[in-house]
């Protein structure tokens, strides 16, 4: 079954196979194109660096027209990630556009690593350090960072 929800899941997977942005990488699962795997490598010198962190994204027949559910699944320190995963992002909610596709969903959290928002807090202890104590934040990231790479 094609619907345009699906197609339109195809030619993002092709363009992102295509034109892979840094750091990132989306697969849709094999057994549906509604679900996807993704991998955002922590960005160049930023407390982030080295760390591999897995996502999920859980397309509905909507897309493009909604936004799809994305989840961490890597467990996350940070002011705009919430303790299950989810993730505080404007164009995953209010500010959500049918012309935002997986390569700029990835992009966008992977933006959001560096410079949070902590103002918006998913993770209140996340976003007090991020704002008070700089240092003990990034301790706490570094931790995260160690455990991805043993993550399964």
């Amino acid at each position: 079954m094609s619907t345009p929800a699906r197609k339109r899941l195809m030619r993002d997977f092709k363009r992102l196979q295509k034109d892979p942005p840094a750091g990132i990488s989306g697969t849709p699962t094999e057994a549906n194109i509604m679900l996807w795997q993704a991998v955002i490598f922590g960005p160049e010198d930023t407390p982030w660096e080295g760390g591999t962190f897995k996502l999920n994204l859980t397309f509905s027949e909507d897309y493009p027209n909604k936004a799809p559910v994305v989840k961490f699944e890597s467990k996350m320190f940070h002011p705009n990630i919430y303790n299950d995963g989810g993730i505080c992002l404007d164009i995953l909610q209010n500010q959500w556009s049918p012309i935002y596709d997986v390569s700029a969903i990835l992009t966008s959290i992977q933006s959001l690593l560096c410079d949070p928002n902590p103002n918006s807090p998913a993770n209140s202890e996340a976003a007090r350090l991020y704002s008070e104590c700089k240092r003990e934040y990034n301790k706490k990231v570094q931790e995260v960072v160690e455990r991805s790479w043993t993550e399964v």
